[in-house]
């Protein structure tokens, strides 16, 4: 019975949390993936400005489905930046978040 509840608890609390430090190469991986974010940033700009000149251009030639495909694509654009840029912040929130889950 004493084996039944130990794997109870162990099902409710398996005691594992993030830790800083516990894998080697954890420095690589976060240099690899902050530059990895800085390559979509920068892919963004570069959309958000064809985007842009596609958007202007649709709209001084009369191009009502190009002016309206620069408009979804800035729109598009500059939600990937806000989402590349507030990753960290959006990861922080929901594994606070998730801590709170009993």
């Amino acid at each position: 019975m004493k084996l039944m509840q130990h794997a109870q608890y162990l099902a409710y609390n398996p005691g594992v949390s993030p830790k800083q430090g516990g894998l080697p190469g954890l420095d690589v991986l976060k240099n690899v993936m902050g530059s990895i974010n800085l390559f979509g940033i920068i892919a963004a700009v570069g959309a958000l400005v064809i985007s842009a000149v596609v958007w202007a251009w649709g709209h001084h030639s009369g191009g009502h489905q190009a002016e309206q495909n620069g408009k979804k694509g800035t729109a598009i654009a500059a939600g990937c930046a806000l989402l590349l840029g507030a990753a960290n912040g959006i990861v922080a929130f929901f594994s606070a978040m998730g801590t709170q889950v009993h």
